[in-house]
């Protein structure tokens, strides 16, 4: 048999959230996942004007030496990768003591293709004081 726990009030949910101290140096979580689609990689050349014939024209990537096929942009991964960020509970957490986002590291070690599922593995790595206390990078 399944058991539950209740879920706290609304009011209690409303009070929780991170702050920077809490984001300490090895803190380490995975978003959800997505699947990239032709209709995603068509939109986003559209939306972007970046029409290079390796992620549009199939006939064309086809004939790539190394992939045989689309690649997608690496800048819709990226937006992707940014979307399923915010969509964490931890973001989520965030978002009432978070002013910016100051640094996004990106590292494409394999290319990205059409029916590929991603999801974002997101670590801390650095904390640091600033001159002002009550904030934080």
């Amino acid at each position: 048999m399944t058991s539950f726990v209740e879920a706290p009030p609304p009011a209690e949910l409303a009070a929780l959230r991170y702050w920077w101290e809490d984001l300490k140096p090895g803190l380490r979580w995975r978003t959800s996942s997505r699947t990239i689609t032709e209709a995603d990689v068509v939109q986003f050349a559209t939306y972007s004007g970046d029409l290079n014939r390796a992620h549009v024209d199939a006939e064309y990537a086809a004939k790539l030496p190394l992939y045989g096929q689309r690649l997608v942009h690496g800048m819709l991964v990226v937006s992707y990768m940014a979307g399923l960020s915010t969509r964490t509970l931890v973001n989520q957490l965030l978002e009432p003591s978070l002013l910016g986002l100051l640094e996004v590291r990106c590292q494409f070690p394999a290319p990205t293709f059409i029916g590929d599922t991603i999801a974002v593995d997101i670590e801390v790595v650095e904390q640091k004081e600033t001159s002002k206390p009550e904030r934080g990078v």
